[in-house]
């Protein structure tokens, strides 16, 4: 049988550097590792991830604790892009992943629990960041690796990997303003979630600067679904002073919001503008095509796998909170036809 000592001989290194190629430990040079795999694949050696497991007491495995219900989450495209950014890196670095929900606030801790004092992961991905979260607090008294992919107000030592929330509202409003826009509406997510906070933060700064009201019945809460935001507008467009452009805190919510408008009889852009956040492929081609902020939803799962191994693997944090840089795509949804006729 091909033991990790054959290897180490016939590599040239120790069995120690043969040990760190199968964990994909990141201080093993590219060529190391190459000439290392390579005889491993020519010699039919395939690690014993078991035992190897019960020596290093790590699993290799990473938790995903995915936000509830579980089920909208898979029907809105951004957590698709976010999961592909965390599967990517995790698989590239020798990761497992272990996908979990809950299905009731009391159960959420529950769930963890059991996959951290089982030692069944490493290190867990919060995908999600509520403004009172009692896994966050679970997880920081059994100082066990987290990263959270948003912020936390509660834990600002938390490892997080975000967006500047507050500034991508803002540019998505400013942009609504300088389109000629004065009477502008926000259509929000869940009001515990930090996101929606910050996002309408960022609405309501960027109205004030430019002397501008906040009307509290252009705001809408909502979930992260077409649905909510379809009907949303039965709500807005029904006000005897409508808003003339949104911003709308996700592109699904925004595709809900304009098949809401087309069926009340209003157009975008021509009756109303729109803006939405991420960016995800189906907003080119939606009709019109949808404005939208584009966050880098894959780089912030990709980063935060990045970041969750350092701190996995004992490795001081580069910098905490790491903020993905965003960027507003025009598209018709909300060019203003007036402006773009003159």
């Amino acid at each position: 049988m091909v033991t990790i000592k054959d290897i180490a001989k016939l590599a040239g290194v120790s069995p120690s550097t043969v040990s760190r190629v199968v964990s994909n430990h990141p201080r093993i040079s590219i060529e190391t590792s190459r000439k290392v795999k390579k005889i491993m694949e020519e010699l039919g050696y395939h690690p014993n991830v078991m035992a190897k497991s019960l020596v290093s007491k790590t699993t290799h495995t990473l938790g995903i604790m995915l936000p509830r219900p579980a089920e909208e989450l898979f029907r809105n495209d951004f957590f698709g892009e976010l999961l592909r950014g965390v599967v990517t890196q995790a698989t590239r670095m020798g990761y497992d992943l272990l996908m979990t929900t809950a299905t009731s606030d009391q159960d959420e801790v529950g769930t963890i629990s059991r996959l951290v004092r089982g030692r069944r992961v490493d290190g867990i991905v919060l995908l999600s960041s509520r403004r009172d979260d009692p896994i966050i607090s679970f997880l920081q008294e059994e100082s066990f690796p987290f990263v959270l992919i948003g912020r936390s107000e509660a834990y600002a030592d938390a490892l997080m990997v975000d967006n500047n929330n507050v500034l991508a509202a803002y540019d998505a409003t400013r942009h609504l303003i300088a389109q000629g826009h004065e009477r502008i509406g926000f259509v929000s997510g869940p009001p515990n979630l930090t996101l929606s906070h910050d996002r309408l933060k960022g609405y309501e700064k960027a109205l004030a600067e430019s002397g501008l009201a906040a009307r509290p019945d252009w705001i809408v809460e909502g979930e992260f679904l077409q649905e909510s935001g379809f009907r949303a507008m039965s709500f807005v467009m029904g006000l005897p002073e409508r808003p003339t452009a949104l911003v709308v805190i996700d592109d699904n919510v925004a595709f809900g919001v304009m098949r809401g408008l087309s069926e009340l009889g209003y157009r975008v852009p021509d009756d109303i503008c729109v803006v939405g956040f991420n960016n995800i492929p189906l907003a080119e081609l939606a009709s019109p095509p949808l404005s939208s902020i584009d966050i880098g939803t894959y780089q912030l799962g990709y980063t935060a796998v990045q970041a969750l191994l350092r701190r996995v693997q004992g490795e001081p944090s580069l910098q905490n909170p790491v903020i993905i840089p965003h960027r507003l795509v025009v598209r018709d949804s909300s060019i203003n036809p007036a402006l773009k006729r003159s």
